[in-house]
């Protein structure tokens, strides 16, 4: 089968298409034809999902159809459309852990699918298992315009809640009042915490999500409400330090927790995929949340995917399409 490889030189990730024998599904496994896989700017951040080293299977989130069951997976069948986390996702054929398997719903395509599962879960993580978001309450996203951050948008509309993004692309964020964001504020910069407050009449930001990384944590912790929740998912800005008010952190009795599948296992990954069906899968089946897909590359074009993504010229997901 064809396939994707990555590894770190440097500064860069570098991709390599190759030939491998397609995998067998161990017990508790499915084995997907793959169709279309999703982006993840993490992916491609030396340091980031990836360490050094030897070339690796490149790709983790996709959708496609089951070709093979592994022993003792019940509940799923041949020929079903699923979308899931699994490693080598730039593939022909890749393998998938049956308990991050969803079935796809109706009313999305192989490409649409293929940008939900990473960056949905993520987000239902954030917002809903550690952020607990409620209706009515503010939510901040550095960075709304990335992957992550138009899933956190949708997702906190679904749930009620009102929406600040920032971003430095003002066409962007015009783009983005379609989807419900409520406040827009054009900045790169840390200045963002005044108009924060001006925007929620002083009251803050309940949940911030952090995905520009430590150059902005501090003004993040500014803009946070009494009681607010900061969740840092990324650090696209390479900066991995940052001040921290402690006089903040103890009087407005803040809570800063981190968004990462790193250093999970497998065990521990899966435990909120039935969760995310139950609170977010509803909302994507009904059409409240569509996966916003910036662009389709062919399957031979990755290397130019990547070169969109790491130029910042997308909004939403950036997919791949590896099977007509």
């Amino acid at each position: 089968m064809k396939c994707y490889s990555l590894c770190v030189r440097g500064t860069r990730v570098e991709l390599q298409l190759g030939d491998a024998p397609t995998p067998a599904p161990g017990p508790g496994q499915v084995l997907l034809k793959m169709h279309a896989a999703g982006l993840n700017r993490g992916e491609f951040i030396p340091g980031g999902l990836i360490k050094g080293g030897a070339f690796k299977p490149a790709g983790i989130e996709g959708a496609g159809e089951i070709v093979e069951l592994g022993a003792g997976v019940t509940g799923l069948r041949l020929g079903q459309r699923v979308m899931g986390r699994c490693a080598g996702a730039f593939s022909e054929y890749a393998v998938m852990d049956a308990r991050e398997a969803l079935p796809m719903p109706d009313n999305l395509s192989m490409e649409e699918a293929a940008a939900v599962p990473l960056v949905f879960l993520v987000v239902h993580d954030m917002l809903v298992l550690q952020g607990h978001l409620k209706p009515r309450e503010w939510l901040l996203v550095t960075g709304v315009s990335s992957g992550v951050g138009v899933a956190s948008l949708q997702a906190a509309k679904a749930l009620g809640a009102r929406v600040i993004g920032t971003s430095g692309s003002p066409d962007k964020l015009a783009r983005l009042a379609a989807l419900g964001l409520d406040v827009a504020i054009h900045t790169r910069a840390p200045d963002f915490a005044e108009r924060v407050m001006q925007a929620t009449g002083d009251h803050g930001a309940d949940l911030v999500v952090n995905a520009v990384g430590g150059s902005v944590f501090a003004e993040c912790v500014r803009a946070l409400a009494f009681e607010g929740r900061l969740a840092t998912v990324g650090y696209v800005d390479r900066t991995l330090a940052a001040e921290i008010d402690i006089q903040a952190l103890h009087a407005k009795r803040l809570t800063l927790f981190g968004v990462s599948n790193k250093m999970r296992s497998a065990e521990q990954r899966a435990v909120g995929v039935p969760a995310f069906a139950a609170d977010l899968l509803p909302a994507i089946a009904d059409g409240r949340i569509r996966p916003l897909v910036d662009r389709v590359f062919p399957f031979d074009e990755l290397g130019a995917a990547q070169a969109r993504m790491e130029a910042n010229q997308h909004l939403g997901k950036i997919v791949l399409k590896i099977a007509g």
